[in-house]
């Protein structure tokens, strides 16, 4: 059985290059146009495998080109495909994706058969998920599956990693199950009202979200690095400094680093410390899954 699980979405990711941000009924022209790999599922599932971890990934695609092409990715990836399910009637999900000269992106998804992962399915994979060390979660699928699965993995004593993206409110029956969380700014300000502008401010959102039920606390501040909490203890990381070239991925390279150095048996601190060069490394390219370093890269 594999030590971390990554249940979520599995996208293609429709990219168009342009030179801003076009504003509302404005037509502008792009630049170079790519069709990757993505969802945040997918993503932190490869980030796993490509930075070593043990990994079982549990997603819904259609049965269309959309779908196979996703499969025979995860194949070329030496993933096991066998918990993939085929849906027969939605299609795959998609994402359309803007990225602006300076590295930041604009996203739009269409779910498809992200939105029809269920609880029945997660049920045919409840072994799985109660032999791991980790489960891994994201919110590009239906809330009820995540709080299901999360049931699941915490009564079986797997610790349970929440990245709640995209933001979404959340129970305190839900946070009260994690051993972490990983919000990035804007996640943050929602889930707590706390204004993440500033270490200060993260450190209020933590200690709000840790006071809900949260073990650990894992911020992400882009180009002010993350801050941790133990519920004891704040540590500030410092972000790598790159040229930044597109953000797509770097959290969810982030969050799939974090599993696997704490499946290594690193500290929360050395375990955000490596995602976080992994995440700066992501960021130095074009893409989701293409822009995700191996372990080699980060060593």
């Amino acid at each position: 059985m594999s030590k971390i699980v990554v249940i979520g979405s599995s996208n293609t990711d429709l990219v168009v290059a342009a030179p801003r941000m076009p504003e509302p009924g404005e037509t502008i022209m792009g630049m170079d146009f790519m069709m990757l790999a993505g969802g945040k599922g997918a993503n932190q599932a490869v980030a796993v495998k490509r930075l070593g971890g043990d990994v079982c990934f549990i997603a819904n695609v259609g049965r269309d080109m959309f779908g196979d092409r996703t499969v025979e990715n995860y194949k070329n990836e030496g993933m096991d495909i066998s918990t993939i399910l085929r849906d027969p009637e939605a299609p795959s999900g998609v994402a359309l994706i803007t990225v602006d000269e300076g590295g930041e992106n604009s996203i739009v998804v269409a779910p498809g058969a992200n939105n029809r992962l269920t609880c029945k399915d997660i049920d045919s994979q409840r072994e799985k998920i109660e032999a791991a060390e980790y489960l891994l979660l994201q919110l590009e699928i239906p809330m009820e599956t995540v709080e299901y699965a999360a049931e699941i993995a915490h009564r079986a004593g797997v610790k349970i990693i929440l990245n709640p993206a995209p933001a979404a409110a959340l129970s305190d029956e839900l946070l009260s199950k994690l051993y972490m969380i990983t919000p990035n700014r804007t996640e943050s300000q929602l889930l707590t009202g706390a204004t993440v502008n500033t270490i200060e401010g993260a450190e209020n959102a933590a200690i709000a979200l840790h006071a809900r039920g949260v073990k650990n606390v894992v911020i992400t501040l882009g180009s002010l690095g993350a801050l941790t909490f133990d519920g004891k203890k704040f540590e500030h990381i410092a972000a790598t400094p790159v040229k930044t070239v597109d953000t797509t991925a770097a959290g969810d390279t982030f969050n799939g680093a974090v599993c696997v150095a704490l499946s290594e048996g690193r500290s929360l601190v050395e375990s955000v410390q490596f995602a976080t060069r992994a995440a700066a490394l992501s960021v130095t390219r074009i893409g989701a899954q293409v822009s995700i370093p191996y372990r080699k890269e980060i060593e």
